[in-house]
């Protein structure tokens, strides 16, 4: 449950909030706009504009409507005490303005963006944009009052103590100027003016202590006085509002030496006329300054009225004196002690629908096991060594000697080093100081450590020598059978016919996006042709000859082969020599583009001139524009030329 409002954010003014708002949208959006635009980017420019101012606004308000807290879901103490302090109906008010104000915006926003969607010139869309943010502007004019009062409240709301309604609490209470502030400043460190005179305290004081390591609060509420409820001012009906919703001990305090102004038939008056806000709850009736005057000394009648209510209300009375400090402590036990009983009582009994018989404490109960030791009960036992073990004693000679003695004899604190492997229980003393590692390899080595490892291991090697006397281990190469050596020689077959088959694919697949036959080799041997028609079956001799005949065929070069290169076989074939041609076709133009269609000099410079002008629109409309985040050359001079000073930066 929330207690206390002090994180809730600052209200602006009606004028605050337009500056906001505006100037946000004017440093978030794009801030130009060209005539010769599309109107599609025109419209969609002023749109964003309202949509944007519209979302902050809304933003704004719904921020301060979820700051304050809503009535219907806090605890009924805090509603009564805002109810007192601000009127509920105002509060309710404020708040409902705002939110019609922030709905009114939105619907602002939707008909006018319905509008600019069908404007038809960039002015027609200024003007709607400047129409809807100026209605915009004057709904947030219209709640100057509203945020005023809710900037007031906020104020308040943050100075109230931070009160929490279901803790364990202290209520102090009565006549002004009984002494209940000086009672809570003697418990509690809370720094609480008290003077000599009445109503000093104007609203609630709150105060924490500890009590047997719990956090227990204590409330000084104003003074209240004996008239009816509608006759109470707001600083008196804090004191009703407390004492009617708090969980808590009453205090009602009583001056007997009647300092504070007001005799003691009239406290006792009081105590009459709020006592239906008592119900349920523990009441002491505290007798304060009785370093002046004491019960004992009051006059009959008055004891006879203390001594009535005492009896029947169920109140105990307490005395002290805030001044001396007498009386002080105990009362504050008094009523801690109770107010933890009578919590404890009321968590038991509100477990009562329990399935479980007795409530909650049946319910807690049966989750309980107690163990107990099988084969009845344990005595203690108490070793012979513990039982006849002296006390120790320094100047004793036949003391036991402890490792301090050890460390004086040998040089004391930084010359002695302490041997912590001398008392290892091990079965020679002579092993206390092996050098054996007690983890190695992030292992301990004493969980691997078997006390039957000789005897494991001498029997381990005697079934060793019987298997291998026995020919267990002897080599099965000399009987190996002629068909496991089949059976080998097929399985060698069948990987190495695998690797084949996996190279081959391999290949393929890197072969899938080249060419068949790589440029690099195109030219082949006559001999390496020879070899691949023989191997593949071919007659050779009428390929061979007739590759000769074509590589000796003149081909219009001047230079001649050698003897010693008839053996290649890079010839160009007629049907080479035509793709060749045609390929340097297709590299060349038909016609000149420039000159194709125009009959003389002078219409053709008056195309070009045509062109260019046809082209200057184009250029014009690709200019840079506000939305294409470039940085214009119109910005301010004195911000982003030169070196900056000392001085702050800002000039927005």
């Amino acid at each position: 449950m929330k207690t206390t409002w002090k994180d809730i954010a600052p209200v602006p003014t009606h004028q605050e909030f337009l500056d906001i708002v505006l100037s946000r949208t004017q440093r978030q959006l794009p801030t130009q706009i060209r005539a010769g635009f599309k109107i599609s980017r025109i419209r969609g420019f002023y749109t964003r504009k309202v949509k944007y101012t519209q979302e902050t606004f809304c933003e704004k308000f719904q921020a301060i409507l979820d700051g304050f807290p809503r009535l219907q879901d806090i605890h009924p103490f805090h509603k009564d005490l805002m109810n007192t302090l601000y009127d509920a109906d105002h509060f309710r008010i404020a708040l409902g303005q705002v939110s019609t104000a922030k709905h009114l915006i939105e619907t602002v926003s939707r008909d006018y963006v319905r509008l600019i969607k069908y404007a038809q010139s960039l002015f027609q869309c200024k003007q709607l944009k400047r129409a809807a943010l100026g209605r915009m502007a004057t709904i947030c004019r219209r709640l100057k009052d509203p945020l005023v009062y809710l900037e007031q409240v906020r104020q308040h709301l943050g100075r109230l103590p931070s009160i929490d309604p279901n803790t364990r609490t202290l209520l102090i209470c009565g006549y002004p100027n009984v002494g209940k502030s000086s009672f809570l400043r003697n418990i509690t460190r809370a720094d609480v003016d008290v003077q000599p005179y009445a109503f000093t305290t104007k609203s609630l004081f709150v105060g924490h202590f500890d009590y047997k390591y719990l956090r227990f609060q204590a409330i000084d509420t104003p003074g209240i006085l004996d008239h009816p409820l509608e006759e109470m001012n707001t600083i008196e009906m804090q004191s009703i509002t407390a004492v009617a919703h708090l969980r808590s001990a009453i205090l009602y305090f009583m001056d007997l030496s009647e300092q504070c102004g007001y005799s003691v038939g009239d406290q006792i008056k009081l105590f009459h006329s709020i006592k239906p806000l008592f119900a349920n709850k523990i009441v002491y009736i505290v007798i304060n300054k009785i370093d002046v005057r004491r019960p004992e000394d009051l006059e009959p009648e008055y004891q006879e009225q203390l001594q009535e209510i005492l009896k029947a209300e169920d109140v105990e009375m307490l005395q002290a004196s805030c001044t001396t400090t007498e009386g002080v402590t105990a009362v504050k036990n008094a009523a801690c002690d109770k107010l933890l009983a009578e919590r404890v009582a009321q968590k038991l009994k509100s477990g009562s629908t329990s399935a479980t018989p007795g409530g909650r404490l049946g319910d807690v109960l049966s989750r309980i096991h107690v163990a107990q030791p099988m084969g009845g009960v344990r005595e203690s036992f108490i070793p012979d060594a513990v039982k006849d073990l002296k006390k120790y004693d320094k100047n004793d000679p036949n003391r036991r000697r402890l490792e301090r003695d050890l460390e004086e004899e040998n040089g004391g604190a930084g010359v002695y080093s302490f041997d912590m492997q001398r008392d290892y229980t091990l079965a020679d003393k002579e092993w206390n100081h092996d050098k054996i590692p007690e983890v190695w390899n992030g292992k301990n080595i004493y969980d691997f450590v078997d006390p039957d490892i000789e005897t494991k291991l001498a029997a381990l090697e005697d079934e060793e020598e019987k298997l291998e006397a026995d020919g267990y281990y002897e080599s099965d190469e000399s009987v190996e059978d002629a068909e496991d050596a089949d059976n080998r020689m097929k399985a060698d077959l069948i990987r190495e016919k695998r690797v084949l088959l996996r190279n081959e694919a391999k290949n393929r697949k890197s072969l899938k996006n080249r060419a068949q036959i790589p440029r690099s080799a195109k030219a082949k041997k006559l001999s390496q042709m020879e070899k691949g028609l023989d191997s593949a079956g071919y007659d050779v001799d009428a390929a061979s000859s007739r590759a000769r005949n074509q590589s000796q065929a003149p081909r219009g070069r001047t230079s001649t082969r050698e003897a010693n290169d008839d053996d290649a076989m890079d010839v160009d074939s007629p049907h080479q020599a035509l793709a060749r041609a045609k390929s340097r076709a297709r590299s060349t133009p038909a016609t000149n583009r420039r000159l194709d269609g125009v009959t003389t000099f002078g219409n053709r410079d008056k195309a070009e001139r045509l062109a260019k002008l046809g082209q200057k629109k184009m250029n014009r409309m690709a200019r840079a524009g506000e939305a294409d985040r470039h940085t214009t050359a119109s910005l301010a001079k004195h911000l982003f030329s030169g070196k900056r000073g000392m001085g702050k930066t800002d000039r927005r």
